[in-house]
Order: structure tokens, then C-alpha cells, then sequence
């Protein structure tokens, strides 16, 4: 298996001098292509900090991340918005779905920052939708769809561009227990189908469901339990 993700002794320092919170440590780890992970910890764990790092949303203080092969170091903003756009897919708790957008249309959303023709986009779109079981839903808002379905076009945005890798974060934290259980049914046949997923959540039941866990505490890792290789 490749390399995906690859964080090399990663520190991110906030504030300056006395007032310095280092949130993370020298942190290091590897995921390779095909894993399903979860990164767990407390509020102030470094988790989330950790996370806006994968996906190219904050710029360590040192350290070196690869992301799919490429050096993320010393990118301009521009750069790593496009690397964002066709290696990373994002799935949040909110949804951050367009409300009286259509289904389709939320999900056509990155194919049009890649200025990808309309008709292409349709249908790739459709293939996305149909992949997270919502082929007959294509032309309901937001506003139409329940929970559990709103944060299905989310995962049909995310796989959409076909990425690198989807990151989650608390991708169940607006659900019920019910809807929880077909969501991660749901991420679990997808990394069954080869997608890499780095999910963020503080609930070990929906940790269970990675076949690896990265724990954190005070800026460093603690525990790696299920590490491939």
C-alpha cells in the first residue's frame, strides 16, 4: 500500500511568547492508501488542529506533510486551495450543505471550482448520489431531506472529485443513534471499496467502526491502536 498522508515531527504553536499554546508536539504518523482511521481526544487535545492540518487548512509552524505524494510545505494559499480540491473530500458535522440548492446541484459544487463542462458534472454527480443510495433524491433541497439523508449528499460531495483522501470530522455529531449506525454502515462500505477515511470523533462507539484509532492528549499522541504495516 502507498503513502496517503505522512506528517514528519509536525508542531503548531498559537500565541507568542508567554502566552505560546503549543497544540502540537512533533507530531508524526503515516496513513496509507485504503485505511480507515480515527483520530480521538479531548476538547484541546490537538485533534482538530491536527485535522485543519490534513486538510491543508493550517500551515504547521514546522514539520513537513506530504498528502498523496506532493510536499504541502511552502505552498501559497492558492496552491493548497487547489490541492484541497483534488486530493481532499470534507465531510463535517454541520453538513455545510447550500439549503435551497438541490441535491445535485450541492453536489456538483467542486466539479465546478475544477471547471469541469456541465454535462460531465451532472454526471458524476448522479454517480456520487446514486453511490450513497439517494439516486432518487437528486432533485430534493436541503431542506427536503432528513438528517441522515443531508449528511449522505455530503459524503456524495466529498467522493464526487474522486480524492485522495475524505476527512471527517464529527461526521456524526448531528445525528441520532439510528441514523449514526446508517451513516457509518455507509463509510465503512466505502473504505470496503478502496477510499481512504481520517474521521474525527470523541464517541469510542463510532471510533469502532476505523480499523484504526489515533488517540490524542496535550498536543501528542498517546495511543495508535490497529496501525496497518
Amino acid at each position: 500500500m502507498t503513502d496517503v498522508i505522512k506528517l514528519e515531527n509536525i508542531r503548531r504553536v498559537f500565541g507568542e511568547g508567554d502566552h505560546q499554546v503549543e497544540a502540537l508536539r512533533g507530531v508524526s504518523f503515516t496513513i496509507c492508501s485504503g485505511e480507515f482511521v480515527a483520530i480521538m481526544g479531548a476538547s484541546g487535545s490537538g485533534k482538530s488542529t491536527c485535522m485543519n492540518t490534513l486538510g491543508c487548512l493550517d500551515k504547521p509552524t514546522s514539520g513537513t506533510y506530504w498528502l498523496d505524494g506532493i510536499d504541502t510545505a511552502g505552498m501559497t494559499s492558492d496552491q493548497l486551495a487547489e490541492v484541497r480540491n483534488k486530493k481532499l473530500g470534507f465531510v463535517f458535522q454541520g453538513f455545510n450543505l447550500l439549503p435551497r440548492t438541490t441535491a445535485l446541484e450541492n453536489v456538483e459544487l467542486p466539479l465546478v471550482y475544477s471547471s469541469i463542462p456541465a454535462p460531465e458534472r451532472h454526471k458524476m454527480a448522479n454517480a456520487a448520489l446514486k453511490r450513497v443510495g439517494l439516486a432518487d433524491r437528486v432533485n430534493h433541497t436541503s431542506t427536503q431531506l432528513s438528517g441522515g439523508q443531508q449528511q449522505r449528499v455530503a459524503i456524495a460531495r466529498a467522493l464526487v472529485n474522486q480524492p485522495a483522501v475524505i476527512l471527517a470530522d464529527e461526521p456524526t455529531g448531528n445525528l441520532d443513534t439510528t441514523t449514526t449506525s446508517e451513516i457509518m454502515q455507509l463509510f465503512t462500505e466505502l473504505n470496503r471499496q478502496g477510499i481512504t477515511i481520517v474521521m474525527i470523533t470523541h464517541e469510542p462507539d463510532v471510533a469502532q467502526y476505523a480499523n484504526r484509532r489515533i488517540t490524542f492528549r496535550d498536543g501528542s499522541i498517546i495511543s495508535d491502536t490497529g496501525q496497518t504495516g
